[in-house]
Order: structure tokens, then sequence, then C-alpha cells
């Protein structure tokens, strides 16, 4: 975000669809997915597009309930498109190929976007007030960029997306790897566009720190907490639970799923997936469940508690992040109901479809 490749993602995406109604909305969760291509963070991608899409968008008729909910619900396709940190929790908690379940995002965190470009379309067309009641019926007026802005402001991100990406796919180093490669690729971008100053470093390394000092004790706390339930036999005890239950295969993914989504609604995402996953796994073991396909689910699963009141912490980055002191909590929650609602969709089709997430592997 400090070498400004957040904005030129922006750009460039506006400009593939200014021409198309509700341009703007799906210029942003396009370049959100693109942003989520090098991240893996959505509340990198939420404190990004707060400070340089919710102003553009206001600014061009878009409401600011419709503006904030579009940053919110595309925000979390940092979790779902690799490479992705929960994706890489995931697989260290249940002791799966990072590289598979990279792999198994890819369709899923396309299909997501599409269906929120698709969704912004179709409320342009059919209730464009709930865009904005000052949206002109035509599409945005942004002037188009030019070939070389284009290839200025694409060509570093689609670099660096090469970088990462081709990396892990063609074996040349690890996805955790991956992160450390990708940071000097971004270091290097910042320097030969002097946007990446002394100060800013000096920002960013004490910014990395914070987190990844926070992310640390999560996976202290995790193993601890994994090997308390082994010592003290619930993990056994619950599949036993799960096994009289009778409740059958459907029951105990359905009923998981739920409990899931409900958990978003007061704790963060790593939290929820350090406290089910190990709880869930001698279950899933038993009945012979796809981890991959499973963890995917659970990352779906997840994205939706980001958006879901009271916690959502998806939704708690972007006002923090907001300069308008009248765009409430509320209003951020009610303009992302419509992109939980499209992600439950999306959840609905990858449990029905499980080839959604397997195909590719």
């Amino acid at each position: 975000s400090v070498t400004g490749m957040g904005r030129d993602a922006f750009d460039v995406a506006n400009h593939m669809f200014r021409r198309v109604r509700g341009g703007l909305g799906i210029g942003t969760v396009g370049a959100n997915a693109i942003f989520a291509a090098i991240t893996g963070i959505s509340i990198a991608s939420a404190a990004v597009f707060t400070k340089i899409a919710v102003p553009e968008m206001m600014r061009h008729g878009y409401s600011s309930r419709f503006s904030v909910g579009v940053v919110a619900g595309s925000s979390v396709l940092g979790m779902l498109i690799p490479p992705s940190l929960l994706l890489i929790l995931y697989g260290l908690l249940t002791e799966q190929s990072v590289g598979d379940l990279f792999i198994a995002g890819v369709i899923p965190g396309i299909l997501l976007a599409l269906i929120f470009g698709l969704g912004i379309y179709l409320m342009a067309v059919f209730r464009p007030k709930m865009l904005g009641p000052d949206l002109a019926a035509t599409a945005n007026e942004t002037p188009p960029l030019s070939l070389s802005q284009l290839v200025s402001k694409g060509l570093p991100i689609a670099t660096l997306i090469g970088l990462v990406l081709g990396g892990i796919y063609g074996g040349f180093f690890t996805p955790i790897e991956a992160g450390a490669v990708g940071c000097a690729g971004a270091i290097v971008i910042g320097l030969a566009r002097r946007t990446l100053g002394l100060r800013d470093f000096w920002d960013v390394l004490s910014d990395t720190g914070l987190v990844t000092a926070s992310i640390s004790f999560l996976i202290i706390a995790a193993q601890m907490y994994s090997r308390m339930l082994a010592l003290s036999g619930v993990p056994a005890e619950f599949g036993n639970f799960i096994a009289t239950a009778d409740i059958g295969y459907w029951g105990v993914i359905l009923a998981y799923v739920l409990l899931v989504i409900l958990m978003g609604t007061v704790l963060d995402s790593s939290s929820i997936m350090l406290i089910l996953v190990p709880l869930m796994l001698p279950v899933l073991v038993t009945m012979q469940v796809d981890l991959i396909w499973f963890g995917i689910v659970t990352i779906i699963a997840v994205e939706v508690g980001l958006l879901t009141p009271p916690f959502g912490i998806s939704v708690f980055v972007i006002k923090s992040a907001l300069d308008d002191p009248t765009i409430t909590l509320t209003d951020i929650f009610i303009g992302a109901a419509p992109f939980a609602l499209m992600m439950l969709i999306v959840l609905g089709l990858v449990l029905v479809f499980p080839v959604l997430a397997t195909a590719l592997i």
C-alpha cells in the first residue's frame, strides 16, 4: 500500500469497467481481487481501499452505504485468493499442503469476485437507488487512462503477482517463502518508483513487526490449545457425540458452517479457526472428509463472519480508516449485507459442488 500499488490497481480496474453501469463498484471488486493476489490479507485491502475507493465512489454519486459496503465485501477476497494467510494457517493446523490449498482457492475466489461484480451490475440495472439516489443511469465519467499510464500502473502489479504466484506454482519456492519474495519485490518497485522513503520503510517494518508478533502468539496459543485438547480427551468425546447423534454427514458439515458463521459475530477469523479446526479434525478424519475442500468451505464461512455484526473485523477496520464521521458502523454493516448474501450463495455452491475447490488439484 505504501508503494501506491493499491491506487494503481484501482485505477486500472476502474479503467476497464468505466463504461459499465456500476463500473466504479465493479472496478473496486476487480482492484481488490488484484490486490488480494499480492497481499493475502483482507484487513490490508479494507484499509487501503477505504481511503482510495470510497471517496471516489461518493464523488460520482454512489451512496456512502453502498461505497463502504463494496469495500467491505470485496476486501474478504484477500482470504480466499492465493496467497492467503488463513489458508496457510489452516494448512498448518491440519497438516495439509499449502500449495494444494492455494490452488483450491483459485476457482472459488474468482467465482466470488464474478458474483460480486454481477450483483453490482444487476443492482445498477434493476435497483439503481441501492447504489445511490444521485447516481446517473450511465457509466461514470472518469477519464480513460492512456496506454503509457496503463503500462506504468499495471506492469508493476502484474510483475509482482507473476513473481509470487508463478514462483509458488512453478515450484521455485514454498508459499511461506513467497511472502518474503513478494516483500522484496514490492521494496524494489517502491524504490524504483521513488514512492518508498526511509520513514515509510520504517513504518512498514514497525507494522510488520506488530502483525508478525501477534500471529506468532496466536500460533503458540493454538499449539498449546491443541495439546490441551488432546490431553483432555475432548476431541474423542466430541467425536463420539457426533457419531451417536446420528445427524449424518451433511448434518455435521452444515452444523459446523453455521457455528463458524455465528462465532464470526464475536470473534476474529484466526481465533475461529484456531478454536474450531483442531476440535473438528478428528471427526473429519473419521468421516473421510476431503480436508482441502473443507478448508475452502471453512475460509468462505469465516469470511462471512468478517462482515457480520456485532464484531465484523473488516467493518471496524473500514470505520477506523474512514475520514467521514457521518458514516456509522450501522451504515457499513447495512452496505455489506448484500455482499454477505452473495458469499453465502458461493458457499452453497462450493458445498454442493466440491469440484469447484478440487478441480485444479
